[in-house]
């Protein structure tokens, strides 16, 4: 998400020059790239554009930024803060608690409030405080916040940061103005890994850069995480290396399973499934979701389609309540083998 003349690019940014900061060789790749001003941010761009204007003409509202994981939530809020702030005001301006920290009613009705309450002598403006991970609170300390946010509005302003808005209670979400960041697309995290890529002196293959971006969802947090770790692991990120390295079935693995439920018998095809499994450590819901994705690519009749996806979902379901997963992994065999004999039925 960065321009050509910025500092450190955030997860979500796409291109930038060398940083002229002095960075920790330590430092975690989702942190080293982060971005410091709002400039810097490009995806996004109507939300980025919105909140500028904000900043700029000094009117900035009690913010609520929601939507999936590692989309830039928290990197634009920060950079909003230190565009507003220089480095030394910042620590004095800014409260920032995430869920590692305790936010019951205590703090809302402590710490929240006597740093919302309190006016700086030599600086003038607001305050901001950044709550990550809001729907992490509970009810009744999100009850308080609402009363704490309506008094003292005049020097203070709030940004709440969560992941599922439904979390968030009504009272709360009418007082702030919403965003919501969406996934992350391809044309915008490929360019942005590639910048990291070359900043790190990475070998990396064109098989393994689309399974980094298919792997991260439009996460760009999850896809520098696994390139930083694939990296260190093994000389060149690859297809096999990625995916290996995230415990995540191969596609030629998956080829394999599907090939063997379909055509198989059910002994054969339940053996060797387990056998797989068990050599590779693979989770059976990882190997049902790939599944699911090539059973859509078959070509078989509907209501046989329909009553196999019923049954996947069925297993989802079951494993997802703490069952066995030999036992599941026999009721999917078996669900297929159904699905064939249904349709040998209808070709006689």
């Amino acid at each position: 998400m960065l321009k050509s003349h910025t500092t450190n690019p955030a997860p979500g940014d796409m291109s930038a020059k060398p940083s002229t900061d002095v960075v920790s060789p330590n430092l975690p790749w989702v942190e080293k790239y982060r971005p410091k001003q709002l400039d810097d941010l490009i995806s996004h761009k109507d939300i980025i554009s919105t909140i500028s204007k904000f900043v700029s003409e000094d009117r900035l509202p009690h913010l609520l930024f929601y939507g999936p994981p590692g989309t830039g939530k928290t990197s634009t809020i920060l950079a909003v803060a230190k565009q507003i702030y220089s480095p030394k005001e910042f620590n004095s301006m800014v409260l920032e608690l995430n869920a590692s920290d305790d936010r019951g009613i205590g703090i809302v009705r402590g710490q929240i409030l006597s740093f919302a309450s309190t006016r700086t002598i030599f600086k003038k403006g607001f305050k901001i405080v950044i709550l990550d991970e809001a729907d992490a609170m509970t009810k009744d300390a999100q009850n308080a916040l609402r009363r704490v946010i309506e008094k003292f509005t005049e020097n203070t302003r709030f940004c709440i940061i969560c992941n599922y808005l439904s979390k968030i209670i009504p009272a709360l979400q009418s007082r702030c103005t919403r965003f919501r960041f969406g996934p992350l697309k391809q044309d915008q995290m490929v360019p942005r890994l590639e910048y990291v890529i070359a900043q790190e002196s990475v070998k990396v293959s064109p098989c393994g850069m689309k399974a980094l971006v298919t792997l991260a969802c439009g996460d760009m947090r999850k896809a520098l995480n696994i390139l930083q770790s694939t990296s260190m692991a093994y000389d060149e990120v690859t297809e096999d290396n990625v995916y290996t390295c995230v415990g995540h079935p191969l596609r030629k693995d998956i080829e394999s399973i599907v090939n063997w439920v379909l055509n198989e018998n059910f002994t054969v095809a339940f053996n060797n499934t387990m056998k797989l499994k068990t050599l590779k450590g693979l989770a059976l819901g990882d190997i049902l979701t790939e599944v699911h994705t090539y059973i859509h690519r078959v070509d078989l009749p509907v209501h046989v389609r329909l009553q196999l996806l019923e049954k996947m979902a069925d297993v989802e379901y079951r494993l997802a309540s703490g069952t066995s997963e030999k036992i599941q992994l026999a009721s999917l065999v078996a669900a297929f083998q159904i699905a064939r004999d249904l349709i040998a039925e209808e070709a006689v």
